[in-house]
Parts: C-alpha cells; structure tokens; sequence
C-alpha cells in the first residue's frame, strides 16, 4: 500500500460513542457549574489542564526528538502533530475557567491576601486581569508554533524541492519552542495550579509538573502508535525497535517523574518549616493518603516493574496496558494537586468521571480528525529518503 494513502477514517459507532461522551460531559458540566460549582469548577480545572497539558507536550516530544537528532522516530512524527490542533481547544477550556474563578481560586476573592502579610507581595501578580492576560498569552505562544510546526511539516509533503529547506526550519523552530516553553509551562504551572493554596510554594514545583506532563505526552504518543502499528500505512514502518524505543523512554521519564516526587516530598519533609508543609499535610491526612500512595504506585512503581526487562518493552500489550495506566495515573497526579484545596475528603463520583470521559472523547475526536487530514507517514521527509536510499544498496 502506497505511503501517499491517508489513514481510515474511524468507525462511525467509536465516532458516535465519542460525541456522545462529550455531549454527556458538557451537559453534566453546565449542569453543575449552576447547581455544584464548589464541585464542578475544579474538575473543569483538571481536566482542562490534563487536555492542555497532553496537546503541548505533543509539540515538546517532536522539538526534543529533533533537537536530540532522533533518526528512529521521522516515520512516527504523524502522531504526535496530530494532537497539535487540540491546543485552540484547549484554549479556550481553559479561558472558560474564569467564569468560575471565585469557586476555585483564593486570591480572586476581595481580601484574600490582607490576613497575611507575609504573602501580600503575591497579590500584586494574581490579579485577575494580569492571571487572564498571562493566560492567554502561554496559549497564544503555544497556538503559534504549534501553528508553525504544522505548516512546515505539511509543506514538506506538498513541495519536496523544498523538503531538506523544511527540515532545517523544523530544528530551528524545535530550538525557539523549548526555550518559550520553559518559561511559558512555568508561567502556566504557576498560575493554574500552585495559586490554588497562594500560601505555599516550591522551586520545584515546575519541574514537577512537567515531568509529569512529558510522561503524559509520551503515553499518549505510545499508545496511538500501538493502536495504529497494524495498519497497513503503518505496519512496514513500524518495527520492533520503534517499540524498544518509545518502551525506553516511558521507563525513563516515569523514573524521572518519581525522582522529582521523591526530592520535592523529602526536602520540604526535612525542612519541617510550616509554610511549606501545609501542602503536604492535606494530602498526607484522612483518605487523602490513600491516594497519595496510589499515586506513586501507579505512576512509578508498576511501570518501574512491568518494562524493565527488554522483552516488555517491544511487547504491544504491556505498552498499551502501560500507556493507559500512566495516563490515569497522570490524571490521578493532578487530582491530588488540585483537589485537596477545595475538598475536604476525596470524591470520585458520576460527575467526576462524566466530565473526564467528555474531555477524553472531545481529544479523541479532535485527534482522529487531525490524523486524516495528512498521510500517515511524512511523504518527503530527508530522514526517511536517507534510509530508503541506504536499505537498497
């Protein structure tokens, strides 16, 4: 089968199951922003930012492979550009949450930093003009190379004159987009999710949160592409190497992910000092603490388990079965950093998981349209033709 062919379109009853999902998700979100918004709002800001987080670091796994010069992914980068178009979407999910700000963030209520002197200065940065503004500019910047990344790789296929031209455009744009999205993820982790308690702080919260989100970006990749390998556009291109590789780098980021989990808990630990332990105590404390182990298990200790031999990381099933439990788990991570700070116990209920599946499915509709758009494998790309070249002498 010709590399030109598009992939088929999905079948109608996954289509129709996803819209119905996100039908069933908008509504119970409508729904409970007028009848629960104590519960609602924060499950907007949860799964607003696992869907904002997964398409952005789609765009991080392709600037890194690229800066990297990772020849063994050039036939795989389809995937990942196709969680590129979720970032508008996301956008605008989370530009919604400031409809409901007063429900979920302290600092937008009148007087909220004049009780506490010691982090008054903060009241200066979370204002909510400067809060929406900083927003809207992460996204812009994010929308921006997503944008650029898009129509380089689609020129490629379009003009092959031009192919090595937009190979070279690619790294340079990989360059820029690393450097925005180190400041701009840190903008963003700042304010979405630590000004949830305004009182506490760590420097390495950022890092944390990205870890995280890289882990997240790389399941997600991981999955599509055990999902898509028997296809028969992408079956000959897909090799049990390609699976060592994206096996490898989800035990190596999932390890990652714990050892900043572990640094972040043991020096705040260690220093025992009371502005910083408070966020540890709510999650330490009550049925929180159940969840807190669940936490590490679930996004380390398995993973750690199930690939570290070889064998398990070429094998489909183990990946796919990975995969899914690291994107759970991701979700379950932020679930602890965000919820601990409106609840007082810990709550997984219909709304809950109707919400989730709703952002769930838009993703999914939202990534198999993208996936149709172009061929499933890069049509000009000089990596490939390199070894196409060199596999017939």
């Amino acid at each position: 089968m010709s590399d030109h062919q598009y992939p088929p379109g999905n079948s109608p009853r996954s289509l129709i199951l996803a819209m119905c999902l996100v039908v069933l998700g908008a509504a119970v979100a409508v729904y409970g922003v007028f009848t629960a918004p104590e519960r609602t709002w924060p499950n907007l800001l949860l799964n607003g930012f696992f869907f904002s987080s997964l398409a952005v670091s789609a765009v991080f796994f392709l600037a890194t492979q690229r800066l990297a010069g990772a020849r063994w992914s050039a036939s795989l980068r389809r995937i990942p550009e196709a969680f590129i178009p979720a970032l508008p979407v996301a956008a605008a999910l989370m530009l919604v949450l400031f409809f409901g700000w007063h429900t979920i963030y302290p600092w937008s209520r009148a007087g909220a930093f004049a009780r506490d002197s010691a982090i008054a200065g903060r009241g200066h940065y979370l204002q909510g003009p400067w809060v929406l503004a900083r927003t809207a500019g992460v996204f812009a910047a994010w929308i921006v190379f997503a944008w650029l990344f898009r129509r380089a790789s689609w020129h490629q296929d379009r003009h092959p004159e031009l192919s090595l031209a937009m190979h070279q455009r690619l790294n340079r744009y990989s360059v820029l987009f690393v450097l925005v999205f180190a400041l701009s993820f840190t903008t963003g982790a700042f304010d979405w999710l630590i000004s949830l308690d305004p009182g506490w702080f760590s420097t390495m919260f950022a890092v944390y949160v990205f870890a995280g989100t890289f882990v997240q970006g790389i399941a997600a990749v991981t999955l599509a592409v055990v999902m898509l390998k028997d296809s028969p556009l992408l079956s000959r291109f897909v090799t049990p190497h390609h699976l060592h590789d994206l096996g490898k780098m989800l035990f190596a980021f999932s390890t990652f992910w714990a050892y900043i989990w572990v640094c972040q808990y043991l020096l705040i630990w260690y220093g025992n000092m009371p502005d910083e332990i408070s966020h540890y105590l709510k999650r330490t404390s009550g049925a929180w603490l159940y969840l807190f182990a669940l936490n590490l298990i679930v996004n380390w200790i398995v993973p750690f388990l199930a690939l570290l031999s070889v064998p398990a990381k070429r094998n489909p099933r183990i990946l796919k079965a990975v995969c899914l439990l690291l994107l759970a788990g991701h979700w379950l991570d932020l679930y602890l950093l965000i919820m601990p700070e409106t609840w007082t116990a810990p709550r997984v209920g219909f709304v809950e998981l109707a919400i989730a599946a709703g952002y769930a499915a838009l993703l999914f509709l939202v990534f198999a349209r993208s996936l149709r758009q172009s061929p499933l494998v890069p049509l000009h790309d000089p990596i490939l033709a390199y070894e196409r070249l060199h596999a017939h002498l």
